[in-house]
């Protein structure tokens, strides 16, 4: 697995969202994207960092960015989720996970003892060029969102 790092071009990508209309990375030029994947919508931890970016999300717009979040979940469970915890982001499909295994958030990891193939949670700021401005692998659900603001120097809504 290869990982990004600061000064990286963020590898461009056309997903579905939770519409079923296509959003391509390079369609945000010009503009700062944190994009995050996750493991599953709906469950405990994704529902927490995602209900944790809807939160912060007027605050970081307000500093520039857009938030873009990144799941295997196919459209109709991404638009489910959105229902149901009234989340205002896009929501990205990447089934294949091609897109997760372009930016490193794909790989070996321990689930309850066993080593496993699956997302690898992780953020990645982009700047309006499309250059990883930062590269955070291994994130946690908790607080994520509040330690990603404090690096960026936004202050909560």
């Amino acid at each position: 697995m290869s990982t990004l790092s600061a000064g990286d071009a963020a590898p461009d990508f056309t997903l579905l969202d939770q519409d079923e209309h296509p959003v391509s990375l390079h369609d945000f030029r010009g503009r700062r994207v944190i994009l995050y994947f996750y493991p599953a919508a709906m469950t405990p931890g994704c529902t927490t960092q995602a209900c944790d970016f809807r939160d912060s999300l007027a605050s970081l717009q307000g500093a520039g960015y857009t938030v873009l979040g990144v799941s295997r979940d196919l459209p109709a469970k991404l638009r489910e989720f959105r229902e149901r915890d009234g989340l205002v982001f896009p929501l990205l499909s990447d089934p294949d996970h091609a897109v997760h295994d372009a930016y490193g958030a794909w790989g070996e990891k321990q689930n309850y003892g066993k080593t496993i193939q699956g997302v690898l949670r992780s953020t990645f700021v982009l700047d309006e060029e499309g250059r990883v401005e930062h590269a955070l692998y291994n994130v946690k659900a908790t607080g994520h969102v509040a330690r990603l603001r404090k690096t960026l120097g936004v202050d909560a809504a």
